[in-house]
């Protein structure tokens, strides 16, 4: 992201099949990073909702959406012209 964005390196996204599978998803990457490298995000926004739930760990800002939200914002779109990388999910 730094070529054209000045407050972060990455932008991480994830899809969750539906609020709970979103607020999960993020419950066990914010576990794992306080947990395995002490980390805790800055800021974290919807949570409650769980449609699109953002946490800024300042280098990563991590995006964890249900399908309709992720579709509406379109943020692929929105950041085209920066690089990305596409990773199987984890099981």
């Amino acid at each position: 992201m730094r070529p054209v964005c000045s407050y972060t390196d990455y932008f991480v996204l994830a899809t969750g099949g539906n609020p709970r599978q979103a607020k999960a998803i993020y419950d066990e990457v914010h576990e794992r990073l306080k947990k395995e490298a002490k980390l805790s995000p800055r800021n974290v926004h919807g949570g409650g909702e769980a449609k699109w739930i953002l946490a800024d760990y300042l280098d990563v800002v991590l995006h964890v959406f249900t399908p309709e939200a992720r579709d509406f914002y379109r943020l692929e779109d929105l950041w085209g012209d920066v690089p990305s990388v596409e990773l199987a999910a984890a099981n």
